[in-house]
């Protein structure tokens, strides 16, 4: 089996294959093609891994579609199991899991060791308890009576970011999983490495072959293959608002797949002069540097009241200079902030904040690159950001930071709203009454109150409007990979 060498924290050398994992195998393309794996923190290459073509998709679908069969007949208490054998050897193996988040996507090793990895162990578990309790209903009907059955969808496909790989993807692996399908992980062509390292953990846990398929590859050739099977019943995405359209369009136009979409995000942070100002200085800024701000739920948008708006500013900036960040290697846990994930993404996040400048607004602190080996940018924050500019407007995916004040509750709702998008939020106040009103009234899929984006295995977690629909996580999670089949009976014959 060919595999790469890769250097992890403390030295550690990790093996990771290089093929496709098709029906518990790793097979090379069948038209040899290959990705290049690069290391944001320099540029360099960490080296070559098969990337699927569309005759490989078809491979996958036909291992999954005999997985299927096996594993829609295997028992609640089964799957269970080997959901949580497969826990058991991620938490095993966390220190390999980080360093390969952090060797290619840049993800810092103490974040990924410390948030990603217990929360994809943690859904793992939280679904083995539901493998087997998902039951129908029994319903009284004139006549006669009715019954329910969930059932599983079959042959479905998760296409998933890089920005926190292993953690989205076991979003989708565990209700996937616990609800009897069998799955085809399509990982980010940017972050592969930890898949491989993945399905080596499902061959040893012992899943059925074609249970779980996994190929990389780019979202041209693979991922677009994938989401136009007609064999496939479900795409579970989390990327782009662009690519979750044309998956949407994809799904219309060829078997009416259902889709699971959840996209970018522009989240509000609220504070109003009553919060404790400490902890919403501190979370807004864990808000939009958390993974250098490469987060859907990113904090971006912090509006401030006008009565705290100047104070505020000061303690922000007085945070910021007073814990500067040790910009770094992602794998020296003494590293605070790592670099873009890629080239590309490094100067389109340059390219908001040139127009942050050139917008009028105030620029508190950073707006510059740094170094001139790898793709690190500085946190970066702007003040007095009307609601027209672009920086206001558009999701970054970087750690820049539009601060803007408001008056009223009434006022700073509207502006929070005023969104394409609708994922996360957050509200700072220490007034339990208007908590209650304005996370009520926010267009967001989550709401977080004096904190940020938490999350939790049993939480559903999406957005509303261009944000997406469905929900990973949580009991609502399992309704996306389930059918409903209503069974009538007739008990009042004629005769």
């Amino acid at each position: 089996m060919a595999s790469i060498t890769v250097t992890g924290a403390a030295g550690r050398q990790i093996q990771v294959p290089t093929g496709l994992f098709i029906h518990n195998e790793f097979v090379p393309s069948t038209t040899s093609q290959t990705l290049t794996v690069e290391n944001p923190s320099t540029g360099e290459s960490l080296g070559t891994i098969s990337a699927a073509s569309p005759e490989d998709v078809n491979k996958a679908v036909e291992s999954a579609t005999i997985g299927f069969n096996v594993w829609k007949n295997t028992s609640g208490p089964a799957r269970a199991k080997l959901l949580l054998k497969l826990a058991d050897l991620i938490e095993r193996d966390a220190d390999d899991f980080a360093s390969l988040e952090a060797v290619d996507a840049g993800v810092l090793y103490t974040d990924s060791k410390g948030m990603n990895i217990p929360q994809a162990v943690g859904n793992l578990r939280y679904y083995a308890g539901w493998a087997d309790k998902i039951d129908g209903k029994t319903l009284a009907m004139e006549g006669g009576v009715a019954f329910t059955y969930r059932e599983p969808l079959g042959v479905c496909g998760a296409i998933v970011p890089w920005n926190a790989p292993l953690m989205i993807t076991i979003w989708k692996l565990a209700p996937a999983l616990a609800a009897g399908n069998s799955l085809i992980i399509k990982p980010s062509e940017l972050s592969p490495l930890y898949a491989q390292k993945l399905a080596l953990l499902i061959q040893e846990a012992g899943f059925p072959a074609g249970v779980v398929n996994i190929i990389s590859g780019d979202g041209a050739s693979a991922g677009r293959a994938l989401a136009e099977h007609m064999t496939v019943r479900k795409i579970s995405f989390t990327g782009s608002s662009a690519t979750g359209r044309q998956i949407l369009k994809t799904a219309a136009s060829t078997n009416l797949k259902r889709v699971n979409l959840e996209l970018g995000g522009k989240g509000p942070s609220i504070v109003f002069d009553d919060c404790d100002l400490d902890n919403a200085v501190l979370w807004t800024r864990i808000g939009i540097t958390a993974n250098n701000g490469q987060i859907c739920a990113a904090g971006s948008r912090i509006y401030v009241q006008k009565t705290i708006y100047e104070k505020f500013l000061e303690a922000y900036k007085k945070m910021a200079e007073g814990s500067p960040s040790v910009i770094g290697n992602p794998l020296d846990p003494a590293t605070t902030k790592g670099p873009i994930v890629s080239a590309a993404q490094h100067n389109k996040i340059l390219s908001y904040i040139e127009q942050g400048k050139q917008c009028g607004a105030r620029l508190l602190f950073g707006g510059e690159k740094v170094g001139d080996k790898g793709y690190f940018v500085e946190n970066t924050a702007f003040a007095d950001v009307s609601e027209n500019a672009t920086i206001m407007k558009e999701e970054i995916f970087g750690p820049v930071a539009s601060i803007a004040p408001f008056e009223t509750e009434a006022e700073v709702i509207a502006k929070a709203n005023d969104t394409l998008h609708g994922l996360s939020a957050a509200v700072f106040t220490n007034d339990i009454s208007r908590a209650h009103r304005v996370t009520a009234a926010l267009e967001s899929g989550q709401v977080t109150v004096n904190a940020w984006a938490m999350l939790s295995p049993n939480a559903p977690f999406g957005g509303v409007k261009e944000s997406g629909f469905g929900r990973d996580m949580g009991e609502e999670a399992l309704e996306g990979w389930t059918s409903v089949k209503s069974v009538n009976w007739t008990l009042d014959f004629l005769g």
